[in-house]
């Protein structure tokens, strides 16, 4: 469904990705994992269209998405931290989303019930918590049948409860066909709901595995002890 070709960026001397290539499928939940600083961040946006890589390629069932925009209404995206302006209501963010996707006749607000947002419609986005205001964004995501959604620390600031709703919307929309592409931290929740795992070093792809290849692998029941020891072995002279 996506396929990365050599992509290349670079914020003056620094290299933030270095050669990217790598082949996304449909159907797939695939984790995008890394230290800080090694890319992640940066490969989710080149994807989104919101930073334009130096060289290399995007495309998006065969076809490049450089300098293209319609492509993104394909695109379902939830960053960490949701901004939005303080003075509008959740119902005013909502309503304006709609207006501005009029071409969507049938829109998905599973988790606007699960979230009871409706009960709190009224209230400013700026009086919101941080959680609830998450809760708006992973609303937003999936709102418009998107065929791939972009998942930024999408259960961070998230109650227990509401990072399971998540996780099980996240385990039905795959079972839909759809690609979910989330970068996380949280090894435990990655490992409840990827099916593969893209490890970014340095702007480099050091793995991108199967989470049941990587315990193989490393003889490890746990994905995190997996890759801390592929890691270390890494770093051993």
């Amino acid at each position: 469904m996506i396929t990365i070709e050599n992509l290349r960026k670079s914020y003056g001397k620094l290299q933030v990705l270095q050669d990217v290539s790598v082949t996304f499928a449909a159907g797939k939940v695939i984790s995008i994992i890394g230290p800080n600083g090694a890319g992640k961040t940066t490969v989710s946006k080149c994807i989104l269209g919101m930073v334009l890589p130096d060289s290399g390629d995007i495309k998006m069932n065969g076809k490049s998405v450089l300098k293209q925009h319609a492509y993104r209404r394909q695109i379902g995206y939830m960053s960490q931290i949701g901004r939005y302006p303080e003075n509008m209501t959740i119902r005013q963010v909502i309503e304006m989303m709609r207006d501005i996707r009029k071409d969507v006749k049938e829109v998905d607000e599973e988790l606007i019930g699960l979230y009871r947002l409706k009960e709190m419609y009224d209230k400013r986005m700026g009086a919101l918590s941080g959680g609830t205001k998450q809760k708006v964004s992973a609303a937003l995501a999936f709102m418009f049948n998107p065929q791939v959604l972009i998942l930024d620390e999408p259960t961070a600031g998230l109650d227990p409860i509401s990072a399971e709703i998540l996780k099980c919307k996240i385990l039905k929309e795959r079972k839909k066909g759809k690609l979910v592409l989330i970068t996380s931290h949280i090894m435990s929740e990655v490992e409840e709901v990827a099916d593969e795992v893209m490890c970014l070093v340095d702007g480099h792809v050091k793995f991108y595995e199967t989470i049941s290849s990587l315990k193989q692998q490393t003889n490890e029941e746990r994905l995190s002890k997996a890759i801390a020891k592929i890691m270390n072995e890494e770093v051993k002279p």
